[in-house]
């Protein structure tokens, strides 16, 4: 594999809990790949949704990464601090006549279809204007028809209809935070992400990102979305689903089970972490890693 010195991967959790083995293995994943290609491996706080995050998670995931033997470069972004980053953004494509204004509720998109990802295809009715009477809530980026179509490393050829399959997406909610797509989109732009190696949860809403990059001018980074461990219920693991926190005590188990779920096939008998980090940056090729959206995790 070719090394380079260029190449800046991350890991950007959202602190909605303690970190858990999903996280763990998007954790490991990326930064694994990082490492072994000589890049650098930088770590993001993805709380831009702030009701639902807070503080003591965010510290809570970064000792446990210590603890598991993470090393990242330079200080942790923090969505929540970048509002006026992303206000700037936003502007952009306002000025820009790329985004526009919506005063539809969800009661009003109750009956609207559902996405891959479970969020509504916005039929545009604000898409020509605000109906008489009606005050903006939001802000959606206006899609094209055309095709967005990436080759993912792990997953293969990608491709997704905006217009028909998402449709005009929200950049500011109607409660004044701002949106994951516009959010990740800056940061990765602003951190010079060349490679982002994250859960497959993640993949559809990839051509969502690679077509704000080209509305804003940024580059678009490779792509590799590795298996999303799920539960017996086939459900992600997260703290709605009860995931449990990796075990401060002995992390050893947890991590060389990453490796595993991660078609590394460790050896039997790895007996520290620094023995087991040896052996994943000799070892580690993202070609092993299964090619499917998720894997069931005796972890969860």
């Amino acid at each position: 594999m070719t090394k380079s010195s260029s190449y800046r991967g991350r890991f950007a959790p959202s602190p909605t809990g303690p970190l858990h083995f999903g996280s763990l293995v998007a954790a490991l994943g990326s930064c694994l790949e990082a490492r072994v290609r000589g890049g650098q491996w930088l770590v993001r706080m993805e709380d831009v949704d702030e009701p639902r995050c807070s503080a003591e998670s965010a510290a809570a995931i970064l000792r446990t990464l210590e603890a598991l033997g993470f090393e990242w470069h330079g200080e942790v972004m923090v969505q929540s601090r970048r509002k006026a980053r992303y206000r700037e953004v936003l502007d952009g494509l306002i000025a820009a006549r790329l985004a526009y204004p919506c005063a539809c509720t969800r009661k009003e998109l109750a009956g609207a279809p559902l996405a891959h990802d479970g969020a509504v295809i916005y039929p545009g009715i604000c898409r020509n204007g605000l109906a008489s009477g009606k005050s903006p809530r939001a802000w959606r980026l206006r899609v094209g028809d055309e095709t967005i179509g990436f080759d993912d490393a792990i997953q293969g050829r990608v491709c997704q209809r905006l217009a028909t399959e998402v449709g005009d997406f929200v950049l500011l909610r109607a409660d004044g935070y701002f949106a994951y797509q516009l959010a990740v989109v800056a940061d990765d732009a602003d951190q010079g992400i060349t490679h982002v190696v994250r859960g497959a949860d993640l993949l559809d809403s990839t051509p969502r990102q690679i077509f704000l990059q080209r509305c804003l001018g940024f580059s678009t980074p490779a792509y590799a979305h590795l298996p999303v461990a799920v539960n017996t219920a086939g459900e992600k693991l997260s703290k709605q689903t009860l995931a449990p926190p990796i075990d401060l005590a002995d992390p050893l188990p947890a991590f060389v089970a990453a490796l595993d779920f991660l078609g590394q096939q460790p050896p039997v008998g790895l007996a520290s972490l620094g023995e087991a980090w040896e052996w994943a940056l000799a070892n580690w090729s993202l070609d092993r890693v299964p090619r499917v959206r998720a894997v069931p995790c005796c972890a969860a």
